[in-house]
């Protein structure tokens, strides 16, 4: 340290690089639709829903289920389900590779987690989109949980809930991810014969083959506002049928009004939405509900 240096008062040798590496990466987060700038924390308290203009950001499957399911009672169904290479498929990465690198980013072993609970003390069965995970793909093993997951709702004889967040079915598994859209389907067709609820919640976005498939089976279904929820996207549609199609079309409120989608929910009402709609379906009376 030179002789200037020990002169100076010790507020004014920090220099403001050294200020700003005391700030934490990612504290700060710009909403991407109002581009107000807002603290992680009070983002993550608020289900990561702009408090400026409500825009519904991605949020993981692990934190929705938390907020969705009491806390107590609950059980994984499915995990021990893992996926394998069956068609030794390869694109620019091979694509045990490519599940790898997923594993690694995401902390689950693929893209549905699905869990047995209560949503205000109703016993429920709730499977999530990962999307988080190659784009929330439907392969083999996401199938396997799913009707796993409705199988331990026809044996408790409970309501079923799936949230998607998917781009469609997984490429590297071939025929095999389309063949997920039958086995889906079927299963929810039991569902129905035992007069089960099964509720259908879209997020942004929900695409592809989950689109064409199950998604739209359920007895009610919900949407968050403004999720893309689509078969294709906007151009291969319009390249397709010649057409200019209108403004919104693959948003949940264009949905809606057309009678598609049933209700648009807010994230932060979700848990209190669906427990009434459980309620009615189960005709159980709605003050019984406990907010445990």
């Amino acid at each position: 340290m030179s002789w200037l240096e020990r002169l100076l008062p010790p507020r004014i040798q920090r220099s403001d690089k050294d200020a700003r590496r005391s700030i934490p990466e990612g504290l700060w987060i710009k909403c991407p639709s109002c581009e107000a700038v807002l603290y992680r924390n009070d983002l993550e308290a608020n289900l990561h829903v702009c408090p400026k203009c409500s825009y519904h950001m991605r949020i993981r499957a692990r934190e929705r289920l938390d907020a969705l399911l009491d806390a107590e009672g609950r059980y994984e169904i499915g995990q021990e389900v893992l996926p394998v290479d069956s068609l030794k498929f390869k694109d620019s990465k091979k694509y045990p590779d490519r599940l790898k690198d997923a594993m690694e980013a995401t902390g689950e072993t693929d893209a549905l987690v699905v869990l047995g609970g209560a949503i205000m003390s109703m016993p429920v069965v709730v499977s999530c989109f990962e999307f988080e995970f190659m784009g929330g793909s439907m392969g083999s093993v996401v199938g396997e949980r799913f009707v796993r997951g409705a199988q331990a709702a026809l044996e408790q004889k409970v309501p079923f809930i799936c949230i998607t967040a998917t781009g469609g079915a997984r490429m590297q598994e071939g025929l095999l991810s389309l063949l997920q859209m039958t086995k889906t389907t079927a299963m929810l067709t039991k569902l129905a014969e035992k007069k089960l609820p099964f509720i259908s919640v879209l997020t942004n976005p929900t695409t592809g083959g989950v689109s064409a498939s199950f998604c739209f089976m359920g007895d009610v279904v919900i949407a968050e506002p403004k999720a893309l929820i689509a078969f294709a996207g906007a151009r291969v549609i319009k390249n397709t049928v010649g057409e200019t199609l209108p403004e919104g079309y693959q948003r949940a409120e264009f949905l809606k009004e057309r009678g598609v989608v049933d209700m648009i929910v807010d994230r932060r009402n979700m848990r209190q939405e669906i427990a009434q709609v459980l309620a009615l379906l189960m005709d159980l009376p709605i003050d019984a509900l406990s907010p445990a």
